[in-house]
């Protein structure tokens, strides 16, 4: 029984693939897929929070709220996993007895925007073709 379940699981399995449509490249050559889309990045108010800051030095907790039009908790969450990745910088201060937190895009979330960039810009090229 576990073996006749396995077989069906696997014809399955090679059903669904063959299903898939393939990506091609120029005169119906295979394209080489390009790498996986960096998820951490993908999601919109990360994505917002790190093109924002792409084109900004740095960006305060409420400038970025403003911006991005999302909750405090919302935003707090999204930067922290981006700050645990090492894609930002978060640097918290006191101006009198207010608490001032500013953000900053670090190099290596740089480069995972520009990977980013060139991820979408293939698929474009890909669907477009």
């Amino acid at each position: 029984m576990a073996r006749s379940a396995a077989r069906a699981k696997k014809r399955a399995d090679a059903a669904e693939e063959n299903a898939r449509p393939k990506l091609r490249g120029v005169k119906g050559q295979a394209a080489t897929p390009p790498p996986d889309l960096d998820r951490l990045i993908h999601e919109r108010v990360r994505l917002g929070i790190v093109s924002a800051l792409a084109v900004n030095t740095t960006l305060s907790f409420n400038e970025l709220k403003q911006l991005l039009e999302v909750t405090d908790g919302n935003l707090s969450v999204h930067a922290r996993k981006l700050e645990e990745a090492g894609y930002v910088s978060c640097r918290k201060t006191f101006e009198g007895r207010v608490p001032h937190t500013e953000y900053a895009l670090t190099e290596e979330g740089r480069r995972a925007l520009r990977r980013y960039l060139d991820h979408m810009e293939t698929l474009i090229r890909v669907v477009r073709a």
